[in-house]
């Protein structure tokens, strides 16, 4: 009888009563012997990440503050309600790190030091330094700063001239990530991009700062691809390519009070690059400025047979400050001596109540493909004027006299509405 008895009872510490077995706590077991409450914070450092300015690798040569911070994250991912990782002030040198999910919690990562990327490309086996990656409802914020080091590697970049050059690391990557908010941070000198929002849905990017030298190489400010909802507002973009550049399966896109110099302009595509790219539908760029850019309201896609669409975008509402094409559409992007036709269609295109000056004679220029012409192109109330001395002289000819120079339209159908300043295709 005693030793039934003690059967019995050991039975009972290992079943539950519906006879099921019983689970320890513990990560990917069951739920934790202490249950993290709603609105817990996990900071870094008290998972083992190191302040100071020095390189992070250890002696395995991986990097360590990178361990540190995605162990805060996965705390705070099986968390319940609401969760925060902190990233508190001061200097964090990392590699890359990702945040993956999917998560039981609400997380928000809140940056206040400055997080800098390790220069050691040797510590990327994929081109991000902090990617979110399928994750529902995260919310990156605060106001420190993440700087991707990118001088050091800017002269190594070849993507200018080299097709298939290796991509350096983007700063802030988010990837499959769904109804999320990035707002506050700041991004300096990136390796490559600033931002990239890839196969994402209903993203707001709001109140950035995003800078690097008007020389750094392919630095968007932020890149958009495959994604559909996200809005970008109320930001300051300066950097050395394209502010936002909307690639291809992009749709339902909104930018709106950006201040975007210097940079390569608000732009569409490029496209038609690659094979099997998705279309872009519905992009509106309104109340934004652009001071000192090589571009303002673009659209580019490159010369070949690779086929692609761009339809229902808007460019309302701009002020341009000596902007050297304000408004242009490049279908002969990247090869400018290229015989090849570009194979993407444009069509539903509207440039309305864009006002200020160029620092060229070309205000309009709309040099679209032979083989798919341009349709439904809309100039509205454009009233931009010319400012730069220097070209005129070297023209040796009075503004009025340069005339058709103002405005190319090379296989496109315009429409002209309003008040234009005497902008038009002749």
């Amino acid at each position: 009888m005693t030793i039934l008895f003690l059967l019995l009872c050991l039975t009972s510490l290992v079943y539950n009563v519906d006879g099921k077995p019983k689970l320890k706590g513990g990560p990917g077991i069951g739920p934790p012997a202490t249950p993290v409450p709603s609105g817990a914070v996990f900071d870094i450092t008290k998972h083992g990440a190191t302040p100071g300015a020095a390189d992070d690798t250890d002696d395995e040569g991986e990097s360590a503050n990178s361990l540190a911070f995605i162990q805060a994250w996965k705390a705070a991912c099986g968390g319940i309600g609401a969760t925060r990782v902190l990233i508190p002030k001061g200097i964090f040198v990392t590699g890359p790190v990702i945040f993956a999910g999917p998560c039981k919690a609400k997380v928000t990562v809140e940056i206040q030091g400055n997080v800098l990327a390790n220069t050691d490309i040797s510590l990327y086996s994929e081109p991000h330094v902090i990617m979110f990656e399928n994750v529902e409802g995260v919310t990156l914020t605060g106001t420190g700063v993440v700087d991707g080091q990118g001088a050091k590697h800017w002269q190594s970049n070849d993507c200018s001239k080299n097709s298939n050059c290796a991509a350096l690391p983007t700063s802030i990557k988010f990837h499959r990530v769904n109804n999320s908010v990035i707002e506050g941070v700041q991004s300096v000198n990136p390796m490559f991009f600033h931002m990239f929002v890839s196969n994402c849905h209903n993203v707001t990017i709001r109140n950035v700062k995003i800078a690097a030298p008007f020389n750094s190489p392919n630095t968007d400010g932020i890149h958009i691809g495959s994604s559909d909802l996200v809005t970008i507002a109320d930001s300051l973009i300066g950097t050395g390519d394209d502010c936002v550049s909307i690639g291809h399966g992009s749709r339902q896109i909104t930018v709106t009070g950006v201040t975007c110099g210097p940079g390569h302009g608000i732009s569409v595509g490029s496209l038609g690059k690659y094979n099997n790219e998705l279309e872009v539908v519905g992009v509106l760029v309104k109340n934004c400025t652009l001071s000192g850019t090589t571009n303002g309201a673009r659209i580019k896609t490159w010369p070949g047979n690779k086929a692609n669409k761009a339809s229902a975008i808007t460019y309302e509402d701009l002020i341009m400050d000596h902007v050297k094409n304000p408004i242009i559409i490049d279908q002969q992007y990247g090869k400018k001596k290229s015989s090849e036709a570009s194979h993407v269609k444009i069509s539903d295109v509207h440039f309305k109540n864009i006002r200020g000056t160029s620092a060229t004679t070309e205000l309009v220029t709309f040099a679209c493909s032979p083989a798919l012409p341009c349709e439904g192109i809309e100039v509205a109330d454009v009233n931009l004027s010319f400012e730069g001395k220097a070209v005129l002289h070297k023209l040796k000819k009075p503004l009025g006299a340069i005339g058709n120079l103002a405005t190319t339209c090379m296989n496109a159908k315009v429409i002209f509405n309003g008040k234009n300043g005497g902008i038009g295709c002749k």
